[in-house]
């Protein structure tokens, strides 16, 4: 994804109800958060901040319009993952959030939570078939990157 453009990520079903846009996030758990930002940084060159390392690109083909992607170790002990038991999760972009849980709810597919918004973009988790639990993100990437600058922080490019 970094550094390539992809005109599409997927189809639209037949609602045209636009669904994963790209990856928005990996979230993993581990013993020490902080030691591990450090060796991603020390050893593969990620600029780390307190939450992980934000990746920077291109959406599809227009290289004017940025997108981003965040890459966050959490501590063993987070609960933030549940109901899933599995020690990740991830993060995906979508567009139209509101509409694709109705989408999703008619599908029996199980929604965790209700929608949260924030100057950033709209949030919801959702179980797949296996109990993993995703991470659904509609984002405003203008306000994303306001945020990160306010934060002093610097993307991986």
């Amino acid at each position: 994804m970094l550094g390539f453009a992809f005109k599409a990520v997927t189809e639209n079903k037949s609602d045209d109800t636009k669904r994963v846009t790209g990856i928005g996030g990996i979230f993993f758990k581990c013993k020490d958060p902080k030691k591990m930002r450090e060796w991603y940084e020390s050893h593969l060159g990620l600029n780390t901040n307190e939450y992980g390392a934000v990746f920077e690109w291109f959406q599809g083909a227009d290289n004017s319009k940025k997108g981003f992607s965040q890459w966050s170790p959490f501590s063993e002990k987070t609960k933030y993952f549940q109901p899933s038991e599995k020690d990740f999760m991830i993060n995906y972009r979508v567009e139209n959030l509101e509409r694709l849980v109705e989408q999703l709810k008619k599908e029996n597919v199980t929604v965790v939570d209700k929608i949260e918004a924030y100057e950033y973009g709209k949030f919801v988790h959702i179980m797949d078939i296996e109990g993993n639990k995703i991470e659904l993100w509609e984002p405003n990437d203008i306000e994303y990157e306001k945020l990160g600058q306010k934060m002093g922080s610097k993307t991986t490019k």
